[in-house]
């Protein structure tokens, strides 16, 4: 698919996210620590949307949900399914680990653009 122009730039301040729709997927952008991410918007877990998910200082995003926990430069897995308690490691057992995919983003002319494979 390539490139692709996804919102203006002085759309997105720190901390904040937006979901944008490139090619039928749904990408959440989010400005951290004055760097722009790309990640798929849905868990690799069970699909739950990441948008409410918090960015840790340790450069992670942590599922709402289960608290899996994500590099967001490279998507690797930090934490797997830790939450509920016990339960966790039964959920874990459903679905093995997954990293969420993650995209390149740049600014050029104004706007945020997205790189989908």
């Amino acid at each position: 698919m390539g490139w692709t122009s996804v919102l203006a730039a002085n759309a997105l301040t720190d901390d904040e996210r937006k979901v944008v729709k490139v090619g039928g997927r749904s990408i959440l952008l989010f400005k951290h620590q004055g760097s722009i991410y790309a990640v798929d918007n849905l868990c690799p877990h069970l699909k739950f949307p990441m948008k409410k998910g918090k960015v840790t200082g340790e450069g992670a995003i942590v599922c709402p949900l289960h608290k899996s926990a994500f590099d967001i430069t490279s998507g690797a897995v930090k934490t797997w399914t830790p939450w509920p308690p016990v339960v966790g490691s039964l959920l874990a057992k459903i679905s093995p680990e997954k990293a969420l995919p993650v995209f390149p983003t740049r600014i050029e002319e104004g706007q945020i653009w997205v790189e989908v494979a």
